[in-house]
């Protein structure tokens, strides 16, 4: 398979570097400054996988050295009409490739129908960071092109990931059930006055989580959360699904999470 992705952040440097395990993979950037960054990030990545190879990791600016890929993951930020636009040039970019997005909370059947995209598109959801989680959610619509879903479950697995097909339903199965839960522990942080840490440490010591939930929002990027509960509570309704005000706080600081050295947390 000759793969490319077109992004130049946290998870399109992630799938790159887990795809230069198997063969060369073309990753497409917007401008100079963040295809420097992105090549430098996506080669740090590989040298960390044992059987990852930087050099395989080609970075460009230009949309036409993905013609010849038959994979294209588009994994750009988390918003409709940008992924529309990314999407409807690399079909014409790329006639023959099957073409993938690696959306959190969109409906797949939206991007596909505004992107004119047919029966080649397909939803292929990583988790962050991408070298080390295990789990893909694999949205295939029903009209599919056929050998499309044997293609794409024979690429994760050579990844060594785990594909699980999910419906076409905004956040899939792991945010939908997610973000309520990391939503829920904000709140109760604006409700009760609780630290951040000691809301953390409950969750940690007392239901086993890796990581608190307010921990795992700054991990995962406030605007990034805030971006996939607005889709979620537009398409369930569900109070859960609400982005807590706090978040919106937070943001208009520009305290995004790790990412900008604060959040929840100081970093």
């Amino acid at each position: 398979m000759r793969p490319g992705v077109a992004g130049s952040g946290t998870i399109a440097c992630g799938i790159a570097a887990c795809a230069s395990q198997l063969g060369p993979v073309r990753l497409l950037a917007r401008s100079d400054a963040s295809a420097w960054k992105a090549e430098e990030t996506a080669q740090g990545h590989a040298k960390k996988l044992e059987e990852g190879v930087p050099d395989r990791i080609k970075v460009t600016t230009d949309p036409a050295d993905l013609a010849d890929c038959d994979l294209v993951v588009e994994a750009i930020v988390e918003d409709a009409d940008a992924k529309v636009e990314l999407l409807k040039s690399l079909a014409a970019t790329c006639p023959d490739a099957d073409l993938a997005s690696t959306t959190s909370a969109l409906l797949l059947d939206e991007l596909r129908d505004r992107s004119g995209l047919g029966h080649r598109f397909f939803g292929l959801h990583f988790f962050n960071p991408v070298t080390k989680m295990e789990l893909v959610e694999l949205c295939l619509p029903e009209d599919v092109h056929p050998g499309l879903r044997e293609r794409a479950h024979a690429w994760c697995e050579a990844l060594g990931k785990t594909a699980v097909e999910v419906p076409d339903q905004a956040g899939f199965v792991v945010n939908r059930l997610l973000f309520p839960l990391l939503f829920e522990a904000v709140r109760l942080v604006e409700k009760t006055g609780m630290s951040a840490p000691d809301v953390d440490a409950c969750m940690r010591l007392g239901a086993g989580h890796p990581m608190g939930p307010l921990a795992l929002l700054d991990f995962v990027g406030l605007d990034v959360a805030a971006a996939i509960g607005a889709s979620l509570h537009a398409d369930s309704g569900r109070q859960g699904d609400e982005v807590p005000e706090r978040i919106h706080e937070l943001i208009t600081a520009g305290k995004l999470g790790r990412k900008s050295g604060a959040g929840f947390y100081e970093y």
